[in-house]
Parts: C-alpha cells; structure tokens; sequence
C-alpha cells in the first residue's frame, strides 16, 4: 500500500518532533538555612542561578567576619556578608546543579537542589556519589 506524500508526513510528524524537557520548579526567593545562621537569596546572576548569603542571624562566637578559610588567599578578605554561597546553577530538569560553598571550610562542592510542594528547598552537598542533604524553609 502506497501513502501519500503528505499522509506519510502527516504519520511521522509525531515521532520527528521532540518533547520539550520538563523544567525544574524554580527555585528564586529568600531561604532560612538549615541551621537559622542565615538568609540565603537564590536568583539569577550571570546567565544561572545563584545565591548569597544576605543576613546573618545567628553569628558563631569567634566566627570571622571575612571568608579567612578560602583556598584563594586572594578571596580570603571578602566579607561573610554578601558571599556567594550557591554558583552556576543551570535548570536539569527535575532540579538545578551547580555548586555550592561553605565558608567554615572554605570548600566547593557539587550541589543539587530542588524546591518541595511546601516551598522549602532540599539543598544537597556532593562529593563523588556521597551528598549531605539540608533543608533550607522560605524566609519570612
């Protein structure tokens, strides 16, 4: 049985055009971390996502007020305040990855984050196939 040109098309179509990916919930807005030291402020920057640590609101006795635990002894004196705490962020999917920074060790990891139907975010620290997972609830 012989199709028409166009009829033959007509039956392709379907499997010649691709599925748009589905998009990771977006994950912008002000975030209480884990533990309630700080706020973090997660919006675009730089053609991703990223986030800053906007308040401080519980400090640590001691804890120094510039990033003195930094690799980069050039970035050793960038304020706590202000430091950019998740980088890179790019939309996967089902959640953002980039990598995120911690300060009290002065270490970058690979992160996945995801936000939840109650709007807080799990926000997941890697190294290799081992990740530490944090919830972070929406700032009020």
């Amino acid at each position: 049985m012989r199709f028409p040109l166009p009829a033959a098309l007509a039956l392709l179509a379907p499997v010649a055009v691709a599925a748009p990916a589905d998009a990771a919930t977006p994950i912008a807005g002000r975030y209480l971390t884990q533990d309630g030291a700080g706020v973090v402020t997660v919006g675009p920057c730089d053609g991703s996502v990223c986030g800053r640590l906007t308040t401080i609101l519980k400090k640590r006795p001691g804890a120094p007020d510039t990033d003195v635990n930094n690799s980069d002894a050039a970035l050793r004196s960038r304020p706590i305040l202000g430091l950019p705490i998740l980088s890179g962020f790019t939309d996967e999917g089902k959640d953002w990855r980039g990598k995120i920074y911690d300060p009290r060790n002065g270490k970058t990891y690979k992160s996945i984050v995801a936000r939840n139907a109650d709007g807080t975010l799990n926000v997941k620290g890697c190294i290799a196939f081992f990740c530490q997972t944090q919830v972070w609830k929406p700032a009020k």
